[in-house]
């Protein structure tokens, strides 16, 4: 890292400690502290059937963009990277390394980087808004249909909360190889020493990723020449477990000193327990390519949701905030209100994290639901079935890698039934096709989990026209300081 980016991130640590002391000063001042906590109960109330403790409501507290998940969509309305994206035309072609402009709040660098655009306000404030944004967008479907709109759920603690986080690379002068976030609207970069949404100690492994490529003379690509070789780290934490997964991602086949280069990275953090080096050589703003391999050690890491242990591949879709996702999780299971010897249908059912908590989840309540989950995606649907075997309820499980409109159409012209359907499109939201699929199915609830309320809501529509009406709508604040709002939605057959 040279010199010049080490004392930009040395200003960044000694401003943020001084915002924070004069903030503490004015909070001992007023005599009370500024974004108290959220309080309120949530949750889908009146839910019966087979689903965890606690699923459904919560007390007070509390989305690959994410880089691209087995479904090939951006769903990650938090995310601090692939929104970096050109506005007007051309990026402007500036100093490689922009000037932090410090904004009220907890990140000096909010301005520059763009992700959170809601971090100076208060976190009950924010709570509010996206609530009365969803009150508005939920409007006709509430008078209409009586369809019920939960508070939204919070986070008890709305900082730290991103398990995953990612960095660009460009160059610097003198061989240098930059790293943090790009400039909205722009490709240049951002040094970042510490982000308060990302999980503790996630900065320093991927500046030092950088660190490690500028001592050993792997340069960094060039996002408007398209020059150069490394390009993004993806870094992955386990929530509850002491397991970390780093993917480079390179614009080509070869990484200079790679096994010096594989031995440094590992030794960043005693988490890690793999490094990969994903190829992507195409321009534009997915970080992943599509051919991976490994470089050191484990070519998965796990982490537990609910009571789940889940494997981690290097390119598979999982959650960003787990603390959240186990909100959303039981929140679909309970809407679910499933019963024992129930079939479920898991679609988009990516590495199988749903479906496995649902099934799990009625093994605990003393019965037991047959599960099909349908994705698209090969890798993914290897990595349910390993999740599957992993949780103890393959046996009772299969899991089909194709088009789910196609297999669902199928299952019903076979006189297949199902009792329930569990769905989380991408942001672009499902097809009629797939929805009168899934209705074909006859399902006596569909449960919709979205990443994206516009969406979902013109969904509803075409589910209306299958005799489904919605019930319930609980929002989730999975990103919080940003606009993303998640939803899980209940609809009943008529």
């Amino acid at each position: 890292m040279s010199k010049h980016v080490a004392k930009k991130l040395e200003k960044q640590r000694k401003r943020k400690a001084r915002e924070d002391a004069a903030r503490k000063a004015g909070e001992k001042r007023d005599g009370s502290a500024r974004g108290g906590r959220q309080r309120g109960a949530h949750g889908a109330r009146g839910e019966k059937g087979l689903a965890p403790k606690g699923a459904g409501a919560r007390g007070s507290g509390r989305g690959e963009s994410r880089t691209r998940d087995a479904r090939g969509a951006h769903r990650d309305g938090g995310s601090t990277q692939n929104r970096r994206g050109m506005r007007h035309g051309k990026p402007r072609r500036e100093d490689r390394t922009a000037r932090p402009q410090s904004v009220g709040g907890p990140c000096p660098l909010a301005r520059d980087c763009g992700g959170c655009a809601l971090i100076a306000q208060p976190y009950p404030q924010q709570l509010e808004r996206k609530q009365s944004a969803m009150e508005a967008l939920y409007a006709p479907y509430i008078e209409r249909f009586g369809c019920a709109l939960d508070p939204i759920a919070p986070m008890e603690k709305p900082l730290g909360y991103r398990h995953k986080a990612a960095t660009p690379f460009a160059p610097g002068k003198g061989g240098a190889v930059l790293a943090g976030f790009f400039a909205a609207g722009t490709h240049r970069i951002v040094p970042c020493a510490n982000c308060p949404v990302e999980a503790p100690g996630a900065r320093d492994i991927l500046n030092g990723v950088a660190q490690a490529a500028q001592d050993l003379g792997i340069r960094a690509y060039n996002e408007d020449t398209h020059r150069g070789l490394l390009r993004h780290a993806v870094l992955r934490l386990g929530w509850r477990t002491h397991e970390a997964l780093l993917t480079v991602v390179t614009n080509g086949q070869e990484i200079p000193h790679a096994d010096e280069f594989a031995a440094r990275l590992m030794e960043l953090d005693p988490r890690l327990v793999g490094v990969a080096h994903n190829v992507n050589q195409r321009p534009g703003n997915a970080i992943l390519g599509p051919e991976t391999r490994m470089l050191a050690g484990s070519p998965r890491m796990r982490d537990k949701l609910l009571s789940c242990t889940f494997e981690i591949s290097p390119t598979a879709f999982y959650q960003t905030n787990p603390a959240q996702t186990e909100v959303l999780y039981s929140l679909a299971i309970a809407g679910a209100q499933l019963c024992d010897g129930d079939r479920v249908v898991d679609a988009y059912c990516g590495s199988g994290t749903i479906g496995v908590c649902a099934a799990v989840a009625a093994r605990e309540a003393g019965g037991s639901i047959r599960l099909m989950g349908i994705e698209r995606g090969e890798q993914a649907v290897q990595d349910a079935r390993r999740n599957a075997e992993l949780n103890g309820i393959a046996e009772d499980a299969v899991f089909l890698a194709e088009d789910a409109t196609a297999a669902m159409r199928r299952a019903a012209r076979a006189g297949e039934r199902a009792d329930a359907v569990i769905m989380d499109p991408p942001r672009a939201g499902a097809t009629e096709a797939f929805l009168s699929s899934a209705a074909a199915l006859e399902p006596r609830r569909i449960v919709y989990v979205s990443c994206n309320p516009a969406t979902q809501v013109r969904d509803f529509d075409a589910l209306i026209a299958c005799d489904y009406r919605p019930l319930r709508v609980t929002p989730v604040d999975m990103f919080p300081h940003t606009e993303h709002v998640e939803t899980v939605a209940v609809l009943e057959r008529i």
